[in-house]
């Protein structure tokens, strides 16, 4: 049953009433509405496809509702432009951070509202001075005058987030924040979090990690296809209670299966790369999954963008069924048999205006051929058989890839892999961004692929995804081959003991 908003407009800090939303003829959104308190941490969360980021970006301006209201403070507003949402008191924090890597802090946070003497010069001592003191109200040690380039991840988003109070934001939308963070990087956000909501600061908090949810939020509200499915008190609900409400069905225990056969597919030694990458060596079975495990840094994706063509090494060598490889680049390796599903899917996975069609048949086009032309007709009788073996959400190929939602995205890369006939397919981080529906159904395809002999190996810095998928982990540390685990003798502690 769909569950109305809390409460009236006119007494909440904000309030979205029916807001729906179209693209390309698919509705992203229907009749959603919500509410958020002063001071509240307000947590929206939902499968990928649900709608989360399109309701932030018609939040902050960046798209215009089709139908519904805002409302801020008791007043009914339109909000046809983030410089309007900047106006009336509303920042959103992106997932991929909007800055200059060139320019220093104060610079960042200034962009755009540039301070000027007599309406000439850049005030640079105002402007410092100005983004020191916001940063202080966060407890953050950070010198403005630092190049963006040289600071971590989570200082890079502390930025962010100090650059919104210098607006005098009102209400913050955080999308997807930790999504690149460290558990301690984490519990400094959730710090900077409180600070905020101490202060009268509205957070609105998109996140798939539904334990970050339970951590910093006092409601949730879900969506589910574009509608919204009801809005929960943490404290009096369950993690179990919110996947039900969000994937509308029971996900499947983990009943894994081991599919490794005796036959060596892919036998890496000595591998190395300057100081990155240090004699690494290990052998790939047909039906494996090879997990690659270790902390930030330690050089695992270093490693498969070696074993995919993407960068060369100094030393060693990599043997594909009995054949000695020399790679100058990733097409040699996907003519090969070794493809690579890349950590950020968006900069270097799918091109986000073609067709899922043309995402999908890209390595093919040239296998494709008749009298010169290309068969369009087996091209899409393959891409359609595809997609629906893997589930793509909605089930339309001629789409532009950037409207579908990450774990969609992240399919149409599996079939772009399955429709070149690769035998190795390398996921780094497979499911990173990703709702726990679209997950399980990543998990499955994996375990499918291994069963009717593809070999995998798996990057992630989720340990529990890499106990639940590997027949073996691979462990690294500092650019080193920490040691290999069975599976009999995988366990969190096995791991994390090798990892540091």
């Amino acid at each position: 049953m769909i569950e109305s908003m809390n409460s009236k407009p006119r007494d909440a800090l904000l309030s979205l009433a029916g807001i729906s939303k179209a693209f390309a003829g698919i509705q992203v959104l229907q009749n959603v509405s919500l509410d958020v308190q002063i001071g509240e941490v307000h947590a929206l969360v939902g499968e990928n496809g649900a709608g989360k980021s399109t309701l932030l970006k018609i939040l902050s301006g960046i798209y215009q509702a089709s139908y519904g209201e805002i409302w801020i403070k008791g007043e009914r507003r339109v909000i046809g432009s983030p410089r309007a949402a900047r106006t009336f008191g509303i920042a959103l924090v992106h997932q991929e951070l909007q800055q200059v890597p060139e320019l220093d802090v104060a610079q960042n946070m200034f962009l755009g509202t540039q301070q000027t003497k007599f309406g000439l010069f850049t005030d640079r001592r105002f402007m410092r001075k100005k983004a020191q003191a916001i940063l202080a109200r966060l407890d953050a040690d950070i010198d403005v005058t630092t190049p963006v380039r040289k600071l971590r991840v989570a200082q890079r988003q502390i930025v962010e987030i100090a650059k919104a109070l210098l607006s005098k934001a009102a209400i913050i939308a955080m999308d997807e924040p930790t999504s690149s963070l460290t558990p301690d990087e984490f519990e400094k956000l959730i710090g900077v979090i409180q600070t905020l909501s101490a202060q009268g600061v509205a957070v609105i908090y998109v996140s798939h990690k539904l334990d970050e949810i339970f951590r910093v939020a006092s409601r949730a509200t879900i969506l589910r296809d574009g509608k919204l499915v009801g809005c929960r008190e943490i404290a009096s609900t369950t993690e179990t209670e919110l996947v039900e409400m969000m994937v509308g069905r029971n996900l499947e225990p983990d009943n894994r299966q081991s599919h490794v056969k005796p036959d060596i597919i892919l036998s890496v030694r000595n591998l190395s790369r300057s100081q990155i990458v240090r004699n690494i060596g290990f052998d790939l079975h047909a039906g494996e999954v090879l997990g690659i495990a270790g902390l930030v840094g330690a050089g695992r994706t270093e490693l498969v963008r070696l074993l995919a063509g993407a960068d060369r090494p100094t030393d060693g060598t990599i043997t594909l069924k009995g054949q000695r490889m020399n790679f100058h680049s990733p097409k040699d390796a996907i003519a090969a048999g070794i493809a690579l599903l890349p950590e950020d899917r968006k900069k270097e996975g799918i091109i986000p205006l073609r067709s899922v069609l043309s995402n999908v048949a890209m390595p093919r086009l040239g296998r494709l051929v008749t009298f010169g032309l290309l068969n369009m007709g087996a091209i899409r009788l393959q891409v359609e058989r595809l997609t629906k073996i893997v589930g793509l959400r909605p089930p339309k190929i001629d789409i532009p890839i950037k409207y579908f939602s990450g774990g969609n995205q992240q399919k149409a890369i599996i079939c772009r892999w399955l429709m070149a006939k690769v035998d190795v397919l390398i996921f780094d981080e497979p499911t990173r961004g990703i709702d726990v529906g679209a997950k399980n159904e990543i998990y499955h395809l994996i375990e499918q692929l291994a069963s009717e002999g593809r070999s995998l190996i798996i990057v992630s810095s989720d340990l529990p995804e890499i106990l639940r998928l590997s027949d073996r982990v691979l462990v690294i540390r500092r650019g080193e081959a920490a040691g290999l685990i069975d599976r009999c003798d995988l366990n969190e502690t096995s791991v994390m003991r090798m990892a540091v």
